[in-house]
């Protein structure tokens, strides 16, 4: 089941795009833009996290803040354009878990958001792609259960298919993805092989792969097999 999120926000195009972002990460999103919505839907519906804008289309962000702590044990980040430091101590001393001033990158907010989901024992801890699964606190790999030994690189390349089921990733994509993790060049030969060496792991016939498959011209696609 996916990570449920409440975003209260009433700038359409940060809903939107952030929606789309959210998404895109495997979290399910619903948006509303006001005090009063959003304090119905929490009290109808068990989000895991909320995000929370200061400046709503009515009330304010501190108010929906101390009504969700009285409603529910649910974590609250800040996203707001006001980072001064009066802004900040208020709504952590209304019990908000986070606070992260706007502009932001969007995986630096993933970042945050998986942090303080851990800190609740709500994130998703284990992730199964067919008969392999993933322990993210762990960082162990299993097929058929019988432990895999990846490297650092192989298993977010794996990670990222896993939770990307059916979204094809292009190379530069993945070489992004590398780049990020490894903190050094990665080019596209050696693309080719981490791929390989991890069909050799994860697939029953590499030569034949039904996990990742590859998408001619373009990259790679994971496919979560039921």
């Amino acid at each position: 089941m996916k990570t449920q999120i409440l975003l209260v926000e009433d700038d359409k195009m940060i809903v939107e795009t952030l929606t789309e972002f959210l998404q895109g990460e495997d979290f399910a999103v619903s948006a509303v833009d006001g005090q009063s919505k959003a304090l119905e839907l929490v009290e109808e519906r068990p989000f895991d996290l909320v995000l929370l804008d200061i400046a709503l289309k009515d009330g304010n962000g501190y108010a929906v803040c101390r009504g969700i702590k009285e409603l529910r044990d649910i974590p609250v980040i800040f996203l707001t354009a006001s980072d001064d430091e009066f802004s900040v101590v208020t709504g952590l001393d209304l019990g908000a878990d986070d606070y992260i001033g706007k502009p932001f990158r969007p995986r630096e907010l993933v970042s945050r958001m998986k942090s303080v989901l851990r800190r609740y024992g709500k994130s998703q801890t284990v992730v199964k792609f067919s008969d392999v699964t993933i322990d993210t606190t762990k960082l162990l790999v299993k097929k058929g259960g019988e432990e895999l030994y990846l490297s650092a690189l192989e298993y977010r390349i794996l990670l990222l298919f896993a939770t990307h089921p059916g979204q094809v990733f292009t190379r530069n994509q993945l070489l992004s993805e590398l780049w990020d993790m490894a903190g050094e060049f990665v080019n596209d030969n050696t693309l080719t092989v981490y791929i390989k060496r991890l069909r050799e792991k994860i697939e029953d016939e590499p030569q034949n792969p039904k996990l990742i498959k590859t998408v001619r011209g373009v990259g790679y696609v994971g496919i979560r097999e039921e």
